[in-house]
């Protein structure tokens, strides 16, 4: 299993924090939960120009890619 670490996704929500949508995730890399949870605040004003009537910090976790899968992308085509 590769390391793990958690990012921030900053949701945009309907009035009263419903319907959201994923907008960004943020490119800083937190390495337990507890990290990206405390930081989620500075996040969200950090991101509060966003078009939305609420706007709501959410950590997940993430995975690494080993260097081999990066640089080898899938291809899709069939030998013909």
């Amino acid at each position: 299993m590769e390391p793990a670490f958690f990012v921030i996704a900053i949701l945009g929500c309907a009035d009263g924090g419903t319907a959201c949508t994923p907008v960004t995730t943020l490119q800083t890399h937190y390495a337990t939960e507890a990290q990206c949870t405390a930081a989620t605040g500075a996040a969200l004003i950090d991101n509060s120009k966003l078009d939305f009537p609420t706007l709501i910090a959410s950590c997940k976790r993430g995975e690494t890619k080993s260097a081999d899968a990066q640089e080898r992308p899938k291809d899709k085509r069939r030998p013909g």
